[in-house]
């Protein structure tokens, strides 16, 4: 019997809880295991996606025509489609995970108070059961599945109806890879089946799972944070501004603006709206806006950003809070950083936003006002990804502000516990 039919022909809620006390048991052996296993667990990983590329892309090709039947969007199938590179692409990330320092058993602080003489020490540790959620991207699958191995936590995965095909092959890979390595049985586990109950069921689960990571669209985000018991590190939507200061180099501008948002623009850090001071806005759009016209991006503006360049149609009050995940730009003239670093932290998503300028007392001020995960200054809003950042790859880009902040790396899959020694000491 299948994995598939096994849950098909059971009471979802119990198996889920099922999961639950796997990966619960799971953790906590995956928690004491060395760097050295998990180490080569993720290397033989990665090889082993190379090894089963034809069997990933043939999984995808399921997927991807299930989606072009369905009438998915050009983005979203974008976010589906997997190729060579982008299998390498995985791998890669996997090996970069696996090379990175690991984040458990980390000495974060020490110290011995006055008084008391008790040697007290700061340790990294797991964070225990991480559940992941999940829609079109399978690369999601490779990637949480790396960062929580090096980390020391065991996994839940629940990817989306779309990519069902695609995320299960490469899971295969995973699993097969961690079973070789001898690390915990079930360290790994993806519910087999698009049943939507099963998210319901998996949010259920407090006394197994310690944080749940929502990634998807704002329906499936609304929804995880109106019925989970469990803590979130929210992933919301990507609602990315790039700004044009007055002080902006304009052969820099137009090519960072074109890439921001036209590089991929079903990604979360493709900027949506762009700000552009008044000063410059007469010179300088025409030229940003016949750049991104050429690449096929509608625009959609302002009153002032209409009267200066005929291809911007009327934008809406809609316009300036929508994630389009689409060739279409919303554009806004501003007058300074004030009103822009204002705009943004009213109608943004708290994700990714930049500045282009050459004037340093603006982009102190920028930097500084936008209530942002990330902040960037003359580079591309598409550089919010954790390979970028060194990471490897990211198991989300958090956009709250407890525990963890932008990319969501290794280091912040873990927490902490104190360590205590005496040599004696009773308290008075």
């Amino acid at each position: 019997m299948t994995a598939l039919a096994s849950i098909e022909n059971q009471d979802i809620a119990a198996f889920m809880r099922d999961m639950g006390i796997k990966a619960r048991k799971a953790a906590l052996e995956l928690a004491q295991v060395p760097s050295e296993p998990k180490k080569s667990a993720l290397l033989a990983a990665a090889e082993k996606l190379r090894a089963n590329a034809n069997t990933i892309l043939a999984a995808n090709e399921k997927d991807m025509e299930a989606g072009r039947a369905k009438g998915l969007t050009d983005a979203l199938l974008d976010r589906l489609a997997l190729d060579a590179g982008r299998i390498e692409g995985m791998a890669a990330g996997i090996e970069t995970v696996a090379n990175l320092p690991d984040p458990v058993g980390r000495e974060l602080a020490r110290w011995s108070p006055e008084g008391n003489g008790l040697d007290i020490a700061r340790v990294s540790v797991p964070l225990g059961v991480i559940g992941i959620i999940y829609e079109s991207r399978p690369n999601v699958t490779a990637d949480a599945s790396a960062m929580c191995i090096k980390s020391g936590n065991a996994a839940i995965l629940r990817g989306g109806s779309e990519s069902f095909h695609s995320s299960r092959a490469i899971f295969d890979c995973m699993t097969e890879a961690m079973n070789d390595a001898g690390l915990p049985e079930n360290a790994i586990q993806m519910i087999p089946t698009t049943d939507r109950a099963a998210v319901g069921e998996m949010l259920k689960l407090s006394d197994y799972i310690d944080v749940i990571v929502p990634r998807g669209g704002k329906s499936l985000i609304s929804r995880i944070t109106d019925e989970s018991r469990i803590p979130l590190f929210k992933h919301l939507e990507g609602l990315c501004h790039t700004y044009v200061h007055a002080s902006a180099n304009p052969q820099k501008a137009v090519e960072i603006v074109v890439n921001a948002k036209m590089r991929r623009v079903g990604v979360c850090g493709s900027t949506e709206t762009i700000l552009i001071d008044s000063s410059v806005a007469g010179r300088l759009l025409p030229r940003i806006s016949e750049a991104l016209v050429a690449k096929g991006c509608e625009l959609r503006g302002d009153k002032d950003a209409q009267s200066i360049d005929g291809h911007i149609k009327p934008a809406t009050d809609e316009d300036w809070v929508t994630e389009y995940l689409d060739a279409i730009v919303s554009i806004k003239v501003v007058n300074g950083v004030g009103e822009a670093v204002n705009h943004i932290n009213t109608y943004g998503s708290h994700h990714t936003d930049a500045i282009i300028a050459e004037n340093a007392a603006a982009i102190e001020t920028f930097m500084n006002g936008v209530d942002s995960g990330i902040v960037i200054a003359n580079a591309s809003t598409q550089f919010a990804d954790g390979g970028e950042f060194g990471m490897g790859a990211e198991i989300g880009i958090s956009t709250g502000k407890l525990h963890a902040r932008g990319p969501v790396g290794v280091e912040q899959l873990t927490s902490y516990k104190y360590i205590v020694r005496g040599t004696g000491q009773t308290r008075p």
